[in-house]
């Protein structure tokens, strides 16, 4: 890259506000809802999360790229956001480990980024008026073209994003041999999620997100997992089926994120989107089962009601978000079913949730014990 040929570009929020930039090189535009992350460290994994489909990330740490990019540490095949806001894009980057850099990963797969933005200033201004569309572009576009299109993008609130991330096909992760089954649902599934499933002993078939219930249980699980994912769960309508009929038979059943909010919603307890969302690396939870605190990844911009989960017979809230006293899980008390809102794979902590694994598992030994 040779920074003279650098354009200028901008961030065109879609209440009318620009934030001024430049390209690193890659030409258009990308459209998608703005938010923000806090963690430091990480964006590889950030940029290929599928829960961030959809969505333009501006990254809060203000060198992005220094450490390039490693082809191990992605949570799924290529990049999943639709765009990049950063303030300082390193062209450059030190690392031993690193496989190439970001410039490269991103001119691969077309990414656009915009950097030198005051992305202090932006991040404040999204904390102050809430997530919204956006677009980036380093084309030349004109603004009123750009707001033109900007009022034709969707909102994030009922759109279905699942079916865009999710496997086409089944597929098998783990020891064939292993003790114990489990049928994942693919709403957005992160590799480490089936990762930390496999090295405790999990043989994992995951299934499309549009999988029956009855496809899953062709597998013979001891357990059943509804992942993370994108956008809004409300629109899932088949996934909340699917989940009803596991709680029903009373199977052992984990919930991460939206698989989180699918099983409240099964559960007849509402969600909503969010402000602005929790998204990063250092983010407190409490325990309320064992009063201990957690340093936890999340990544959501919808969350289960409080109010008409503690006033749910059937459901019990077992985590809060401490900044602002949001559900951040739940079991179910006559069920073998729990769920929480964050991400324990990421192990920002670094183990502070891991345990959540461990939990499931156990649910699944114990099932099975009264099946002998």
């Amino acid at each position: 890259m040779k920074y003279t040929t650098r354009q200028s570009a901008i961030l065109l929020l879609s209440d009318g506000t620009i934030f001024h930039g430049k390209s690193i090189g890659i030409s258009g535009k990308t459209f998608g809802e703005v938010c923000f992350n806090t963690g430091m460290t990480g964006y590889q994994e950030i940029f290929t999360d599928p829960s961030y489909f959809g969505q333009i990330m501006v990254t809060t740490n203000p060198h992005i790229g220094n450490y390039g990019v490693n082809d191990l540490e992605v949570e799924s095949e290529d990049v999943k956001i639709a765009g990049l806001v950063c303030k300082n894009f390193s062209f450059n980057y030190s690392r031993v480990g690193a496989s190439g850099s970001l410039e490269d990963y991103f001119a691969k797969q077309n990414l656009i980024c915009i950097s030198d933005v005051d992305t202090r200033a932006l991040v404040s201004y999204i904390r102050d008026n809430g997530a919204m569309n956006a677009v980036i572009c380093t084309d030349g576009t004109s603004i009123e073209d750009l707001k033109k299109e900007l009022a034709n993008v969707p909102n994030m609130e009922g759109l279905e994003l699942a079916s865009k991330v999710s496997t086409k096909e089944p597929y098998f992760v783990g020891d064939e041999n292993a003790t114990y089954r489990i049928s994942a649902l693919d709403l957005g599934i992160k590799k480490n999620i089936l990762r930390n499933f496999a090295k405790r002993d999990c043989y994992i078939k995951v299934f499309p997100y549009d999988a029956t219930y009855e496809d899953l249980n062709s597998f013979n699980p001891d357990g059943f997992f509804l992942s993370n994912g994108p956008g809004d769960p409300d629109p899932l309508h088949g996934v909340i089926e699917v989940a009803k009929k596991i709680i029903a038979d009373d199977r052992p059943l984990f919930g991460i994120c939206l698989g989180h909010q699918i099983i409240a919603l099964a559960n007849g307890v509402q969600t909503y989107k969010m402000f602005g969302g929790h998204r990063g690396i250092n983010h407190p939870v409490k325990n309320l089962l064992t009063g201990k605190g957690e340093i936890t990844s999340q990544n959501h911009g919808f969350a289960v009601k409080r109010e008409a989960l503690e006033g749910h017979p059937e459901l019990e809230l077992t985590h809060i978000h401490l900044n602002d006293d949001t559900v951040a899980g739940m079991r179910m008390k006559n069920k073998n079913c729990f769920s929480v809102q964050y991400h324990p794979e990421a192990s920002p902590g670094p183990h502070d949730s891991s345990y959540l694994f461990d939990q499931f598992v156990e649910n699944i030994k114990l099932a099975v014990s009264k099946t002998m």
